[in-house]
């Protein structure tokens, strides 16, 4: 996926290191229990219920986890739809990660599913319930998935020398790309009206019409904010040039994403006249003011000039961000989220243990397509070709 003339190369290295060895035992056990999961069922190894059919599967690994994944989606608002093609160089690591994030958070949804010998009917016209909200969301996930494949395509192409077919493909990948941003936008934009639907069970902070709004908001911040996070990492682990000055101005365009969705959220609570509630002592006004104060940390930092040049600032306030993010989706969904006073959940040790193997199985496949594809510009930057 090019509209710019930049040279990429792999970064090569050795596959086998602490690191990969790491992540490939934290999947062994994600492997057994998954095992056991299709083999026996949901209930011998979650502690879902009928109360509580939505666990820290669906809430990590697809609504945390496809937001963590908008790193492609972010980027490509500004490359292709603003056209600040300074932020290019950026665009072929987001888009790796981005299929990645997608592919295993769908994934995660199979294991979800307590009949998923049955998931093939989400895309067969007969089983197809279009007035459903879940429909959507499954519908759009799945089409985007395949359109992030289409978005590395070019990548891949490249690394066996098939130009030709590079050059064909990069004819019509400006259709891809009004997808790749208009998918996104549609199915995060509904991970937030699934709440909706829920009505009374979800506590006045966080039950409102604008839930769409607010979650395709944060998606956008978190896409922005793993782009320096994933950034930073990279050119640690991988010892590449800083790419500061640019993750810096990312960073300013994140600052401004965030206080939007602020503004809206607080403005949002005055107008339903339910912000005393956040001055009420219990659970849930406290995980409120975390989250508050996790995303104005990130926004004080990222607003100050030259905190924002500081690349371990940088990557404080983009890991801020996406902890308040995160937290805002884990409360939305679990701790705001009353189903009854008989209903408990906590998730199961092979629950966790799976996803921390989702989790590790997505960095080790990042790291061996880095060093077997030209993801990052050779030498760490970007070059006329």
């Amino acid at each position: 996926m090019s509209l710019a003339h930049e040279s990429y190369a792999p970064l090569r290295g050795r596959l086998v290191t602490p690191v990969t060895v790491i992540l490939a035992l934290l999947t062994l056990p994600a492997a057994w229990f998954l095992l056991q999961r299709f083999i026996y069922g949901m209930g011998a190894v979650s502690n879902l219920n009928n109360g509580q059919a939505w666990g820290i599967w669906i809430v990590f690994d697809v609504l945390i986890g496809t937001a963590f994944a908008c790193g492609g989606y972010a980027l490509a608002l500004l490359v292709y739809i603003f056209n600040r093609h300074e932020y290019h160089p950026l665009m072929r690591p987001a888009v790796t990660a981005s299929m990645l994030g997608y592919a295993l958070g769908g994934a995660a949804v199979i294991v979800d599913l307590g009949r998923w010998w049955n998931f093939w009917h989400l895309l067969w016209p007969g089983y197809a319930n279009v007035n459903s909200v879940m429909f959507e969301v499954g519908v759009c996930i799945t089409i985007y998935i395949f359109i992030l494949m289409l978005e590395f395509a070019p990548i891949a192409l490249e690394r066996f020398g098939l130009m030709k077919w590079k050059k064909l493909l990069n004819k019509v990948m400006f259709a891809v790309i009004a997808l790749g941003v208009l998918l996104p936008s549609m199915h995060q934009s509904s991970l937030g009206s699934m709440l909706i639907v829920m009505g009374g069970q979800v506590h006045p902070l966080y039950q409102t019409v604008l839930l769409p709004l607010l979650y395709v908001l944060s998606a956008l911040a978190m896409g922005y904010a793993i782009v320096i996070f994933e950034g930073t990492i990279s050119g640690e682990g991988f010892r590449l040039p800083r790419e500061t000055p640019l993750l810096a101005k990312v960073g300013r365009v994140l600052a401004w994403v965030v206080l939007a969705w602020l503004v809206i959220r607080f403005a949002d609570l005055a107008w339903r006249g339910v912000l005393p509630l956040a001055f009420q002592p219990g659970r849930v006004s406290t995980m409120f003011w975390i989250e508050i104060a996790l995303y104005a940390m990130a926004v004080l930092i990222l607003f100050i000039p030259t905190l924002r040049k500081i690349p371990c600032m940088l990557f404080i306030a983009a890991a801020s961000m996406l902890a308040a993010a995160s937290l805002y989706r884990i409360d939305s969904y679990f701790v705001a989220y009353n189903p009854g006073d008989q209903i408990h959940y906590f998730p199961s040790i092979p629950e966790m243990s799976i996803t921390i193997g989702i989790a590790s199985f997505e960095i080790l496949a990042f790291i061996i397509l880095v060093r077997l594809f030209p993801v990052f510009p050779a030498h760490g930057k970007s070059k006329a070709a």
